[in-house]
């Protein structure tokens, strides 16, 4: 019975100590059960010492009374054997239970100790981006002061804006006052001028009647032009290599046989057509010329350039005397007006075209229209401008007001060239439909249509011509010939092939022959 009640006892022990921590619970647990059993040993051979003793006295002194307590005993001792038998196995499951609670407690702290790293490391990270949204806060307000202050110096610019509009719509006003005051003066100037000029044509008219010699007609004033009779040409005269890279524009001088070209090499070459010999050359050009025109005088050539300027030199001396800059594109058609070598017009890709005063050297007008214009001419009284475009219309222009007086459908393609003939009273207009087309400067009736088989034009900016007596169109083709033909007849009178390249343009001489070609190669044809 003392052992039933201390097995209970060393149980509950055993499972209070087992909930504490670390190695020490399991080293007082093996101690407790040790002094239990050593405790329980004294007992048993306590209560089994009368039974020894008995024993060894006699046994016929013994009775039925020892008998029986020698069995109780043996079979106590047996169950506390069994007893024994119940605790050592509990205490190695105890045993083993522990060990597993302390990997597990082991694992738990590991655990714990990773979490307060992380925690810590979270603990950083959140303090830097507290210090990253200070920085952040900071440039953000500084960022406001700064917008602030830009906003109210945008409201001084605006204000400054205004003022700047007022006053300058003021100047506006003010010029546009002076011009037409200038306008006003120019248009007596010129009604002056043209009273001048029909003196001086009814004062020639006596003595034009009076010099006409073999069909020859002159006109000897100063500056005057010479007429004569234009032949179909049919041989060629002189072939001159004249630029390299090709020659996309030439014309002769007034009243002269001098030829001038000018090239993809950026130079203008003057020519004496009768022996095909260099006399002058002309350097400065920033660009391929396009394109070229010569005052009356025969004093200026202007050149209309690639490089988006207009370039005029000096024809004696050979030097640039102006620079006309203001197009945005390049420049591909320039004229001088027929009645005062001091106005130019030139058209560009930039949609534009502009009059300059050379005596001044700066635009004095620009006009803005939707098609790329390709060609361009003066009128003969100097007031209407001629224009082609890439839309194939013809346009005229009042050169003072810039307006638009009239327009006409000219061709299906792109216009590539416009020619005024003498009288002015006829234009002829080629096109990239490879057709030739005479207009009526009066109406803008088409009065004769001229094509041919085999005759395309060659570029968007291929020059044809009229004879000086306004009975021959020559125009080139993009097979290297040059067609000729007879405006009354309307037909082909004369195809001339030299050329090995497209020929890009035709010019005939003011004086009647010769006509002069050039082609894609820079080769120069001159034709009597």
């Amino acid at each position: 019975m003392e052992f039933s009640v201390c097995f209970p006892m060393v149980e509950g022990m055993t499972m209070l100590n087992l909930s504490r921590s670390q190695d020490q619970i399991a080293r007082e647990a093996i101690k407790h059960a040790l002094r239990s059993l050593r405790k329980r040993h004294l007992l048993e051979e306590g209560a089994h010492s009368p039974a020894f003793i008995a024993l060894t006295r006699p046994i016929a002194s013994q009775g039925s009374e020892w008998k029986e307590k020698a069995e109780n005993l043996e079979l106590e001792l047996q169950q506390c054997y069994k007893a024994q038998s119940r605790l050592s196995e509990q205490l190695v499951v105890e045993v083993a239970e522990s060990r597993a609670s302390k990997a597990s407690l082991q694992e738990k702290e590991s655990a714990v100790s990773n979490l307060q790293a992380e925690l810590t490391q979270t603990r950083d990270e959140c303090s830097q981006l507290k210090a990253d949204l200070e920085e952040k806060i900071k440039a953000l307000e500084l960022l406001i002061c700064e917008n602030h202050q830009l906003k109210a110096q945008l409201e001084e610019i605006t204000i400054k804006a205004k003022n700047a509009e007022a006053e300058n719509k003021m100047l506006v006003d003010r010029w546009m006052l002076q011009k037409m005051q200038d306008a006003e003066r120019l248009n007596e100037a010129n009604a002056l001028y043209d009273e001048m000029v029909n003196r001086l044509k009814a004062s020639g008219l006596e003595n034009l009647a009076r010099q006409q010699v073999d069909g020859v007609v002159r006109r000897n004033e100063d500056g005057a032009e010479f007429f004569v009779e234009s032949t179909v040409p049919s041989l060629c005269k002189q072939r001159i290599h004249a630029h390299e890279g090709g020659c996309a524009s030439i014309l002769f001088e007034y009243n002269s046989a001098k030829l001038i070209s000018g090239g993809q090499d950026r130079s203008i070459k003057m020519w004496d057509a009768s022996t095909g010999t260099l006399s002058h050359t002309l350097y400065g050009c920033l660009g391929s010329v396009l394109d070229l025109t010569i005052t009356h005088d025969n004093r200026s050539v202007i050149a209309a350039s690639s490089s988006n300027n207009l370039f005029v030199w000096d024809v004696n001396s050979g030097r640039v005397r102006h620079t006309l800059t203001g197009h945005t594109d390049k420049v591909c058609a320039v004229d001088v007006s027929k009645i005062s070598s001091r106005h130019v017009v030139s058209a560009a890709y930039d949609r534009t075209i502009k009059v300059w005063d050379l005596n001044k050297g700066y635009c004095i007008n620009t006009i803005i229209f939707p098609s790329n214009c390709n060609a361009l001419c003066f009128s003969m009284d100097g007031h209407t401008i001629c224009s082609g475009h890439v839309d194939g219309n013809l346009r005229l222009w009042d050169i003072h007001s810039g307006k638009l007086l009239s327009e006409v459908a000219a061709h299906s393609l792109a216009v590539t060239s416009i020619s005024l003939s003498r009288n002015g009273n006829v234009v002829l207009t080629s096109g990239r439909d490879n057709l030739h087309n005479l207009f009526d400067m009066r109406s803008l009736e088409v009065c004769g249509t001229l094509r041919a088989m085999g005759n395309r034009v060659a570029s968007n900016w291929s020059r044809s011509c009229i004879s000086p007596d306004d009975n021959y169109v020559a125009a080139g083709s993009a097979d290297g010939a040059v067609y000729i033909w007879s405006i009354s007849k309307a037909d082909i009178v004369s195809t001339l092939r030299e050329h090995t390249s497209p020929v890009l343009c035709c010019s005939w001489s003011g004086i009647g022959k010769p006509l002069a070609s050039a082609d894609k190669n820079g080769i120069i044809c001159t034709w009597s």
